[in-house]
């Protein structure tokens, strides 16, 4: 049976960069940071090495979402829900019910309401019972909750579920919300990614595995993905989500069509629980996988969304793999990581950096990787260093690797009619 080809229609985000697509998009061709000193609580006092975060400022929930719904949610599902608000919007999502009930939601998360968690694990200790715990606490907490408080919200009545894979969550969240249309389950899908992990204890928790940049008195230049200087990964916050159709039906429609989802690839290190394997195999065989799903050459890509978290061992092994792959026979192709500016979501990376892609795309403007100053041996190719690039990219990948050796690419295409 012949695939079914798959438009994207409309993007929403909610990141450290701003709160709307438009003011995500404006600063990061603008190459701004989002990283800044950590508000959400005082990093001295819980005795942090890492006191910087990518948070997410000026997030409204009560106004965005609305009281009610808004408290009954956890942060990170709010991240999600606004984010879908947005995406819809832009998309003109039709109100037909009987579309709507070819609709699906997959919206992934790394850890989920650890917020909630937290919160109520303190409540406990100070009151010293169990028997106040709110009603909401499960429901808050659990992964699947921000795709099914979407899935309410609109009325959509297809397959609605979470995916989890740590860091690759959300490219794994889009492969699978591709796949759903592309053999013909649903009409549209819902999908993208989200994650709100910056408290003591999470925090804490990639503090002790000394996995966080430690450069406080510059949290602007601390997330320098290639750099030679770089020295852990920026915790972020955020979510993303993208509206995906089944291309003749958003013809049809007269929706606009950003870019096209070519295909993905996905594999797994078995090297190490959180270690990545730096022979970069596992990369190397995600992105073949992805280039035969999507029917394209390695010389075909024009530009690469990098993983690139800014840490010692990562960022060599995905340059490598990339170099192998991809420019084999001396084929140029430009990367960045975007994470320079909006730090590393977990979860919700995948998705951030999919919107990132798909306005690379559909704009022809490349975001640069900031912080660049002191090229590595092991890290040779064309990062876009500190400025943004006018480019016209017809094909664009976005990498996504997570604890557990998950490794998954997303390619994305320009669309012409």
């Amino acid at each position: 049976m012949e695939k079914r080809r798959v438009a994207i229609t409309g993007l929403g985000a909610v990141t450290p960069l701003g709160n709307t697509r438009d003011e995500f998009w404006r600063r990061l061709i603008a190459g701004e940071s989002g990283v800044a000193r950590i508000s959400a609580f005082d990093p001295e006092a819980a005795g942090l090495r890492a006191k910087i975060a990518a948070e997410v400022k000026g997030f409204e929930p009560d106004v965005v979402i609305g009281r009610r719904d808004a408290r009954r949610m956890d942060r990170y599902a709010q991240f999600a829900f606004a984010s879908a608000k947005e995406a819809l919007e832009d998309a003109a999502f039709p109100e037909d019910a009987e579309v709507r009930d070819r609709t699906g939601v997959v919206v992934a998360t790394g850890i989920g309401g650890i917020i909630t968690i937290q919160e109520t694990v303190t409540k406990c200790r100070e009151i010293k019972t169990a028997s106040r715990i709110s009603p909401f606490f499960i429901p808050m907490l659990m992964g699947n909750a921000a795709p099914a408080q979407i899935s309410m919200k609109n009325g959509f009545r297809g397959a609605v579920f979470a995916a989890s894979s740590a860091c690759a969550s959300s490219n794994d969240a889009i492969a699978i919300a591709y796949d759903t249309i592309a053999r013909g389950d649903a009409v549209a899908m819902v999908t993208g990614g989200c994650e709100a992990t910056i408290t003591d204890i999470a925090m804490g928790g990639f503090d002790s595995m000394k996995a966080l940049s430690t450069r406080n008195d510059e949290p602007t230049r601390a997330s320098r993905p290639f750099d030679r200087e770089r020295d852990g990964f920026v915790l972020a916050e955020g979510g993303a989500v993208l509206i995906f159709e089944e291309l003749e039906f958003a013809k049809a429609r007269g929706a606009r069509i950003y870019a096209e989802v070519l295909g993905y690839g996905q594999s797994a290190d078995a090297y190490d629980l959180v270690a990545v394997d730096p022979s970069g195999s596992g990369v190397e065989l995600a992105l073949e996988r992805a280039f035969a799903c999507a029917s394209i050459a390695p010389s075909d890509v024009d530009y690469v969304n990098a993983h690139g978290t800014s840490t010692p061992i990562g960022d060599p092994a995905e340059s490598k793999a990339l170099g192998r792959v991809i420019g084999a026979g001396d084929h140029a192709f430009a990367v960045s990581s975007t994470k320079s500016m909006h730090g590393h979501a977990l979860g919700a990376a995948g998705a951030i950096e999919g919107v990132a892609t798909v306005l690379a795309i559909y704009h022809g403007i490349i975001p640069p990787t900031i912080n660049y100053e002191f090229p590595d041996p092991e890290c040779t190719l064309d990062y876009v260093p500190n400025v943004a690039r006018r480019a016209d990219v017809r094909v664009a990948i976005s990498n996504s690797f997570g604890f557990g050796g998950h490794n998954s690419v997303v390619v994305f295409g320009k669309y012409t009619a």
